[in-house]
């Protein structure tokens, strides 16, 4: 198998991460980051911003020359955050090599238009194959090496599948699907009930509540990615089912952690940046748009926008209409 050239777009500690996993698969990686302090440190080996504590040794070349980075790639990696991946991709328009794959790293729907990211993509580089990498992992796991698996999504089977035979490493396993909007999905929604479940523990409601809201909330995952055109075995797996178990049950999820410090009723200026924030707005729109009964979206929107209080979302979904489970 012949290696790569892979731009990884993003500085941040999922980028960094995923840098490294390229190096462990023998490609050669190359990091686009907008602050030349960042870029300068992880080229000497660490991410003391991002990735404080763990030192990688020298072997990305990290750089905030956006038209040297993507010069001569064979793949890129787009690791920044959904809200700014538009702006992102429209730096790298005028310097992307034509037909070589663009991978989204990112989970969300763009805010204020609902836009899914691979959408997004398609819109601004339309000459290059959209994928996407999704699946139950944090960074600094993958970062020190940790056995991870994921799941690389294309539309197009072979794509898929050579992505991720290519990025699959000793410690990180790369399955592959074509349906790529059912892990975008995935993806973007296991957010909204990871800030859902760091409340409820936050607020102290108890372990049974939480397991409800989990529960309960990947029905309503599923019940979105139905009218998108999910797939339901893809939910039910890494990107969906999978993530959605790992974020709702560690403080290391940004998510999870922002709901925790909302249900102690922390203060939540400065914070770092929890991308089911902007993706819970949108998705309570698209849900009541198409019809979509999903009260916890909902809730979690409501609460976010500081309309409801934890107790009074809990309430309220306690005093539903009863109905069988299966509904």
């Amino acid at each position: 198998m012949s290696f790569y050239s892979v731009t990884v777009l993003g500085g941040g500690a999922w980028g960094t991460a995923l840098a490294l996993s390229m190096l462990r698969a023998g490609h050669k990686a190359r990091l686009w980051a907008r602050n030349a302090e960042d870029a300068a440190a992880i080229s000497a080996g660490e991410n003391p911003r991002y990735l404080p504590g763990i030192e990688f040794g020298e072997g990305i070349e990290a750089t905030t020359d956006m038209e040297a980075v993507l010069d001569r790639a064979d793949c890129v990696l787009a690791v920044t955050p959904a809200q700014a991946l538009r702006e992102v991709l429209s730096l790298a328009q005028g310097h992307m090599p034509a037909n070589i794959p663009l991978v989204l790293c990112a989970k969300g729907i763009e805010g204020g238009t609902g836009t899914l990211l691979s959408a997004i993509a398609g819109e601004i580089l339309p000459n290059n194959p959209v994928a996407a990498l999704s699946g139950p992992s944090f960074a600094s796991d993958v970062a020190k090496g940790l056995p991870t698996a994921v799941v690389v999504a294309a539309r197009e089977e072979a794509l898929a599948a050579t992505l991720a035979l290519r990025f699959s490493a000793a410690n990180l396993r790369c399955y592959s699907t074509d349906d790529l909007i059912g892990v975008e999905i995935g993806g973007a929604l296991k957010n909204v009930f990871a800030i859902a479940a760091g409340a409820i523990t936050g607020a102290g409601l108890g372990a049974s509540a939480q397991a409800a809201m989990v529960t309960r909330g990947f029905v309503e995952l599923r019940r979105v990615g139905a009218a998108f055109g999910a797939r339901p075995e893809t939910l039910m797996g890494l990107s969906g089912l999978g993530d959605l178990l790992l974020t709702c049950s560690s403080a290391q999820s940004r998510n999870f952690a922002y709901g925790l410090a909302l249900g102690r009723g922390e203060n939540l200026a400065g914070r770092p940046l929890a991308e089911g924030v902007a993706t819970a707005a949108i998705a309570a729109r698209i849900a009541r748009e198409r019809g979509i009964d999903a009260p916890i979206i909902g809730a979690v929107a409501q609460i976010l926008e500081r309309a409801i209080t934890i107790r009074e979302a809990v309430a309220a979904l306690m005093s539903r209409p009863l109905r069988t489970e299966a509904e």
